[in-house]
């Protein structure tokens, strides 16, 4: 996985739990954090999460590593 991937993913991350604050407490923290939903900084936030989603979706398609397929055989029918 590349430091770009990486970076992506712990963007995504952030923004998962950013939205489970949000459903379950409707406490947005990045808004907290960053002086509310319309402030530069937030909207820059939102912004690089929404790209890194983007980007995190490249690794839906990336083939699993052989070693781990032997490791978790699938079963068979």
């Amino acid at each position: 996985m590349s430091a770009l991937q990486r970076i992506a993913l712990v963007l995504t991350i952030i923004g998962a739990l950013n939205w489970g604050l949000i459903g379950f407490f409707q406490f947005d923290l990045v808004a907290a954090i960053f002086g509310g939903q319309d402030g530069a900084i937030a909207r820059l936030i939102y912004g690089l999460v929404g790209i890194a989603g983007l980007i995190n979706i490249g690794l839906l398609f990336v083939p699993t590593p052989r070693h781990e397929r032997e490791a978790h055989p699938e079963p068979t029918r």
